[in-house]
């Protein structure tokens, strides 16, 4: 990459916190107009992390900030992989350690909520990587490499031939923004809840860090599924502002389901989706 690119894909790389923020924005608004309230404004999620950054927080043990600011720092390292084209494998591997620094978080203090909000995103881990890692593989079958890289080199809309795969990472993407149904570990709805699971000990500055990820992650997430349509980004982004806006209805038509409908529904159809995308690629010759 020339100068002029590393610096577009490291500043794309450090806003994602932003552009994730500014979506979160977008979330309550089009949420508060689906349920007839007017809302607050679109920058009120930065307001908060503001606030929360001013508040002192409950410490609950010397390793809580420390994995706090993990779960910023992988996030921001998969969207800088994102960004700088690289391994899809590398990618769900560090936004695992992300999680991974999440639930450790929660499951090491002694709160039974968090503890038991901290297990359930581990379920909630378990749910969708596989179904993610099942479209990796979709993908190197069909463009031989498992790199951004080599999505763009294919030249090709991935979502003409993985469209089933696309559907299946529209439950992942329930799953990663904590919607109903599909909220079991902690729902992003702060003012819904009483307890809120894997958040219950998170405070102050430690809170802000996990929005801030939280912000990252999204915004990546998005930006792997606009690779569907790598060469032209401005329908590749369409199609993920359009899951992002389905993701939103789901959330405000489904109550929220058991952990356990969740691995089924999930498993089930995710890895249908993509295995019948596979199968029909490899018996229409296109692999």
């Amino acid at each position: 990459m020339n100068p002029v690119s590393t610096l577009i894909a490291v500043t794309l790389a450090l806003v994602t916190p932003l552009i994730g923020g500014l979506l979160a924005g977008v979330d309550r608004k089009l949420t508060a107009r689906m349920q007839e309230r007017m809302g607050p404004p679109l920058v009120q999620p930065f307001y908060d992390v503001l606030k929360l950054w001013g508040k002192e927080p409950m410490i609950a043990n010397r390793m809580q900030p420390v994995l706090a600011f993990g779960y910023l720092g992988f996030a921001l390292v998969a969207a800088g992989l994102v960004t700088f084209q690289q391994d899809l494998l590398l990618i769900l591997f560090v936004m695992g350690m992300a999680d991974l620094c999440l639930t450790t978080a929660a499951v090491s203090v002694k709160s039974p909520y968090s503890y038991l909000g901290g297990r359930r995103e581990f379920l909630a881990m378990l749910s969708y990587e596989p179904v993610i890692l099942m479209v990796d593989i979709a993908i190197f079958l069909v463009t031989g490499s498992f790199t951004v890289a080599g999505i763009y080199a294919y030249g090709k809309p991935l979502a003409m031939v993985l469209p089933l795969a696309l559907i299946a990472l529209q439950f992942v993407l329930v799953i990663e923004m904590k919607k109903s149904p599909y909220d079991i570990s902690g729902s992003s709805h702060a003012h819904q809840e009483l307890v809120r699971g894997v958040f219950t000990e998170f405070s102050g500055y430690t809170m802000a860090l996990v929005e801030l990820g939280h912000w990252a992650k999204m915004a990546t997430t998005l930006m792997i599924f606009s690779l569907f349509w790598a060469p032209n980004p401005v329908i590749g982004a369409a199609i993920s502002l359009g899951m992002f806006f389905i993701t939103l209805v789901v959330d405000n038509i489904y109550p929220r389901l058991t952990w356990q409908n969740m691995l089924k529904t999930t498993w089930s159809v995710g890895f249908v989706l993509v295995l019948i995308n596979v199968a029909a690629l490899v018996l229409g010759g296109i692999i």
